[in-house]
């Protein structure tokens, strides 16, 4: 098992246990008999409830996107991890941007094919863009769902 995984499962052991306090907490002050402390604790339970929800979106998110991973190394479709690293193990930059522009004209050439946006989504990431890695990985699990190429 993976650092990454042990983590989440840490994470989200922690989280669940939040959650639980949490809705003691809310309990206790639902049944108050005063306004403020009731609307308070509704309040405690709406939170947990999102925070609930945005942990299992995570998890599903990191699921789909090994599934993906897994398909891609069967078929040797995954991009090689080969960039040049500084001293301190960060991708070198220019190389990134380098890497960057073969992946966008491949996702370009194949905007239906799932397979190029996850390689495009690999190399946001090595350029250090997370949001837009974060943005095409949703894109290519969308495709690969709805039975894209």
């Amino acid at each position: 098992m993976s650092k990454a995984k042990i983590g989440a499962i840490v994470v989200s052991v922690l989280l669940a246990f939040y959650f639980v306090i949490m809705g003691q907490r809310a309990w206790i002050l639902i049944r108050e008999p005063d306004l403020v402390p009731k609307l308070m604790g509704v309040a405690l339970f709406v939170l947990p409830v999102v925070g609930a929800w945005a942990l299992i979106m995570e998890l599903l998110f990191g699921s789909r996107m090994e599934k993906l991973a897994r398909i891609l190394e069967t078929e040797g479709g995954l991009p090689v991890d080969d960039l040049p690293r500084t001293p301190g193990g960060r991708i070198v930059q220019e190389a990134a941007d380098e890497a960057f522009a073969q992946y966008q004209a491949e996702a370009e050439a194949a905007p239906d094919d799932w397979r190029s946006w996850f390689r495009l989504s690999c190399a946001y990431d090595a350029s250090g863009d997370r949001r837009r890695a974060r943005s095409t990985m949703r894109k290519a699990i969308t495709m690969e769902r709805t039975g894209r190429v």
